[in-house]
């Protein structure tokens, strides 16, 4: 073999290319993305209707023996929802905005026995007039959870 011939087969090793970035991740992306918009944009609607529209709906879900007016509760959540559904319009970088999801979690948390206590007290209030419809609601919020939860978090890695 003639060193021409060495040198054609030697070859340097060449620079390690950048992984792309799998569809399936940007796939994820972008449905974690449209999830947290469509949440934002719910939270911010549920909350207008709160100060305005279902006002009287919402006070059927303030529990009887929660020690405070009903109407003051409605309020006061009705403004932690636009405030909770703005956020998760704006905020988009990390660590952030997985603390933004967390919050909204722990709100779904925390006005969780409000929908116990529709269901117990067999309260009426958005078609929800059957004790069947009321207990059928309750698994709803472990999605809404889910949703907040799933849509914030940190990429892995």
């Amino acid at each position: 073999m003639s060193r021409t011939s060495r040198r054609a087969v030697t070859r340097r090793p060449s620079a390690p290319l950048a992984p792309e970035a799998p569809k399936r991740s940007r796939l994820s992306r972008t449905v974690r993305a449209l999830g947290q918009i469509a949440m934002g944009a719910a939270m911010v609607g549920a909350g207008t209707a709160h100060l305005t529209v279902a006002r009287e709906e919402f006070q059927a879900q303030v529990p009887d023996w929660f020690p405070a007016d009903p109407d003051a509760v409605v309020l006061v959540s009705g403004v932690a929802e636009i405030a909770l559904g703005s956020l998760m319009l704006t905020v988009w970088k990390q660590p952030a905005r997985s603390r933004v999801g967390k919050l909204l979690a722990l709100f779904f948390v925390v006005i969780f026995p409000g929908n116990v206590a529709q269901f117990l007290e067999a309260k009426d209030g958005f078609g929800l007039d059957t004790d069947a419809k009321r207990l059928a609601r309750l698994p709803f919020q472990a999605v809404l959870i889910a949703w907040a939860l799933f849509t914030t978090k940190r990429p892995k890695g």
